[in-house]
This record gives structure tokens, sequence and C-alpha cells, in this order.
């Protein structure tokens, strides 16, 4: 991507911070969003501080979706952007109100610069809870300021009271010679109002004061901070404080993400939470079960805007013949129905067998997301899927790790039908989906016409099958990603007649195949069919469905 002329300006103006007084007192408004994304990209925390301690306007986004290949900004520039913002709130002339990091986060990784979830909230939460504490300073110190002044008044007013008496025993002697000057008492009540008079006016000073004061501590400069929460066991507690301390800075959520928690710990959390403004809630690899999110789901209904739910690793294990199971399955059903604005839901590895109907037939709205990975899908669950409210709303649908066979390839069919003028991203990885299968789902997969990304990987398909799935996929105009398979003729010999994903994912390659030429065979029936816009790639870790959005 060929940078513009703009964007070259400024990463040539941020270069020396040394010249920064002499440029950025010039600098109109519109060209500070540009100088900030030079000063991030060319990582440059100086400038980056220098711009937010001075930022025009009142609203700040740093972060929201980056493009392809731009990296996250780096751990040293985020710092100094926390520190400009706290250090904003003592100058009354700052403009800022709201500062918006959705988004912001990188991977975490001890080779990567970036800020994680993790290190990003924790940042957020100490900066906010710092800024109260310093808060708390100054409004002690405005309280000794203005006790100091009070005393400076009451001293100067006794100095001039002394003073006019001094000079009223002067004027006396004076008077006595003129005649027909005024006499000692007129002088006296005159001093006297004069003193009543200053006296009103300082008892007025300093009635008003603290009113003023008052005023001022409601009109302090207060910034409210969206982002993306991250907690787990280690912070918990520094985030429950942060969400509980009053201070200019005011914490807000547009999706939580939480990890390794209690189920008690997770009710406090949400309790502190604004109810306004969250979108999305992720729980992952905390020990709910089925009674533990039975108690939470109503606590969601009390958002408003809540429109994602994700559940990962949660131990929701409905094999297990346990007393008052069938009890909580159904609180569970009627939780999911207080969820108004719910469109996207996300089951991961929670084992429900035979009990998709009793889940999404409670949600009043149509889902657009549906993830189901790991879920033990029975024939009965995708027929009621295929048949649902759900199908024909669809635009994201993951049904990876869920065997398919020849008892629910029709359900699958159905499904792909109802789905076919809305669904954009479809994961049917590691199905067990061989080249018969895939043969019979094909039809039903080309009719897919506003279909983006296609998952196929780790299915145990041949070069042949490959080949007729590509073909396939160069006649859906809007696919631009497709996901396949490494070809059974690239093993090494000793693979199982139909291998599950597990077996495919270890068994080793052989090394005397060139996995490059199975590459170079299917973007060779690409280019016959006329395609150059799609791409094909079997990289399973680095593969991201959003890139085409």
């Amino acid at each position: 991507m060929v940078p513009s002329l703009l964007s070259l300006c400024a990463k040539e103006v941020v270069s020396d911070h040394s010249l920064s007084p002499l440029w950025l007192r010039w600098v109109p408004r519109e060209l500070y969003g540009p100088l900030l994304e030079a000063s991030f990209a060319g990582c440059r925390p100086l400038a980056v501080s220098e711009l937010v301690l001075k930022w025009p306007e009142r609203r700040l986004r740093v972060g929201g979706r980056r493009k392809r290949g731009q990296p996250p900004p780096s751990r040293l520039c985020v710092q100094a952007l926390l520190l400009a913002v706290v250090r904003g709130l003592s100058d009354q002339r700052c403009a800022l109100r709201v500062l918006d990091l959705c988004g912001l986060q990188g991977e975490e990784g001890p080779m990567v610069d970036s800020m994680g979830g993790w290190s990003l909230t924790v940042a957020l939460c100490t900066m906010i809870v710092q800024a109260s504490a310093g808060a708390h300073r100054r409004d002690g110190e405005r309280k000794r300021f203005s006790s100091l002044h009070r005393d400076k008044d009451v001293k100067r007013d006794r100095g001039q009271h002394k003073k006019a008496k001094e000079a009223n025993d002067d004027d006396e002697v004076l008077l006595s010679c003129v005649d027909g000057g005024p006499s000692r008492e007129v002088l006296e009540e005159e001093n006297m109002v004069q003193g009543v008079r200053r006296r009103m006016e300082m008892e007025r000073t300093l009635i008003a004061a603290p009113s003023s004061r008052k005023d001022g501590e409601e009109n302090d400069t207060c910034v409210h901070v969206r982002a993306d929460i991250f907690v787990n066991a280690r912070s918990w507690e520094r985030v429950c404080v942060a969400l509980s301390t009053p201070g200019p800075l005011k914490l807000q959520c547009r999706y939580l993400r939480v990890e390794e928690i209690s189920v008690s710990s997770i009710r406090t959390l949400l309790d502190l939470l604004p109810h306004e403004g969250l979108l999305g809630i992720d729980v992952r690899y905390s020990n709910l079960g089925v009674m533990g999110l039975a108690q939470l789901l109503p606590l969601l209904a009390a958002f408003p805007d809540l429109k994602s739910l994700r559940l990962h690793y949660c131990n929701l294990d409905l094999r297990r013949d346990q007393p008052g199971q069938q009890e909580a399955l159904r609180d569970l059903s009627q939780g999911l129905a207080q969820l108004q604005q719910l469109r996207r839901l996300s089951l991961t590895a929670l084992r429900l067998p035979g009990q998709l109907r009793v889940l999404l037939s409670s949600l009043p709205q149509p889902l657009e997301v549906l993830e189901l990975p790991y879920l033990s899908l029975r024939p009965a669950d995708l027929s009621y899927l295929s048949c649902s409210h759900h199908a024909s709303s669809l635009q994201q649908l993951d049904l990876s790790e869920n065997r398919l066979d020849a008892n629910t390839l029709p359900s699958v069919r159905r499904l792909l039908s109802q789905a076919s003028g809305t669904l954009r991203h479809l994961s049917l990885s590691g199905c067990g989906l061989n080249d018969d299968l895939l043969g019979l789902l094909l039809p039903s997969l080309g009719c897919c016409l506003s279909l983006k990304s296609l998952a196929l990987a780790l299915n145990p398909l041949s070069m042949a099958g490959l080949q007729e799935a590509v073909r396939t996929a160069a006649r859906m105009p809007s696919l631009r990603q497709l996901l396949y398979p490494n070809p059974l003729e690239d093993y090494q010999p000793g693979l199982p007649e139909l291998p599950s994903s597990a077996q495919l994912l270890d068994w080793p390659l052989d090394e005397s195949v060139d996995v490059s030429i199975t590459g170079s065979c299917l973007n060779e029936v690409l280019q016959d069919c006329g395609r150059s816009d799609l791409l094909l790639t079997c990289d399973l870790l680095n593969y991201d469905k959003d890139l085409v959005d």
C-alpha cells in the first residue's frame, strides 16, 4: 500500500522531537490525527505525549480496526498516551472528554513490543487509581490554599483597621483647629460603616468560596475511558478497585473477557460494570457448569446493549447424569430468553449433545453469528438448526470439529440452502469430510453466493477432492479465502482409512513430497477458472477470516 503525501509529511514532522515546540503551536486541529498516527507508527512516545496534552477535540480514538499488516502501537507509545491523559486532567484548557481505546491491544508474547489485552487492562486500572489519588491531592492543596488566603485577608483587614484608627486620631487633632469641621463621632461612624462593609465583603467571599470549589470539583475535567477489558485471577482485584474508585477518569467497557475466575467473582465484576455500552462478554476456562451459567445469565439481562456471548471451555457437560441438571438447563434457557439484543453466540467445547433446540429456541431474536465447535452435535441438533428461525439470518457459522456423516449431511445441506443469501463465513474444519461427502456438499456450498471465507482444514481429502473443491470455490464470485487441508498424499504412510482431525494434525508429512507442489497445482486450477482474487492457504495457525472484510 502506497502511503499518502499527508502521512509522509506527518512522519517527517514528528521524526525530530526537539522541533516540536516550533511546529506544535501552529498545527491546525484537523492535522492532529495524522500526526498522532505518524507518532504511533514511528514509535515517537514524546510526540504522542505532547499531541495528547494539546488534543483539540473532545474525543480521541486510538485503536479500532487496523489495516492489514499494520502493527499495533508500541508499549512505550501507549504508556505515553496514558500518562499524558492523566497530566491533562489538571489543565482546565484540556478539551479531551472521551478516550476510546477499544481494539488497541495487540498480541501477548515475549517478542512483541505491543501491549496485550491483560497488560493494557492493568495499565488502565493503575492510571485510573492514580488519577483519583492525584485529584484528592489537588483538592487538599486547594483547601490549604483557600485557608491561607482567608488568613491573609483577615490579617490585611486588621492592619487596615489599625491604620484607619491611627489616622482618625491624627485627624481629630487637626479638625479641632478648624471651625465647623466634622466631629469625632461622625468620623468614627464613617469608619465603622467602612469596616462593616469590608467585613461583609469578606464574609461573602468566604461563604462563596466553598460553593465555588464545590462547583469546580463537579466541573473538573472528567474523561470517560472506553476500552476492552481482560480480567483473570491476577487482575480481578485491580479491575474491581478501578471500577469502584471515584475520580476524574471513568472506566467503561465495550467487550469483557474473563478467564479462570469463579462464578462469584464474575458476578461481582458484573455488578460494578456500567450497564450502558457493554456489547459482549467472553468467558473462558472458567468452571461454570450448567448451574453456574444459569445463575449468571439473569445478570446479563441488565446490560441492554449486549449483543455477543461467548463461552469457551466452561465445563458445561450434559453427558454426565447429575441431579438437578435438567432444571438448571431449563433455567439456562429462560436466562437466554432475556437477552433481547443477542446476535452472536459462541459455544466452544461445552458438550451439549441433543440440547441445541432447548438453548436456541428461547432466543427472542435470530442470531447472525453462531459458533459451535467441539460441541458433539447430534443429527437432531443439526436438523433443528436447519429449520430454526436463525438459519436464514446467519452471517457466520462454525461447525468445526463436529463429525458429519451421511445421516447429518441432509440437514447441513438444508441449512446452507436457508443461509445462502446471508452467509459470509463458514468453517467445516475437522468434520470428517472425505471426497464422497464433500462431493455431495459442494452443490449446496456453490449456492452460497455471499460467502467470503471457507475453512475445510483437517478433513481427509485427496488431491482429486481438493481440486474439485477449488473448482467449486472459483465459481463463487464473493469467495476471497479458502483454507484447505493437506491432501492425504502428502502424509507419511500408515494413516487409517478415515483419519480423525487429531490424527491429521499430529501425523507427520512425507519429507520426500514437496508440499509447495500442492499449492501450485491448486493455483493452476484457479488460473484455468479465471480467478486471481481468491487466496488459497493451508496455514491453519495464521488463517484469519476477518481479513477479507
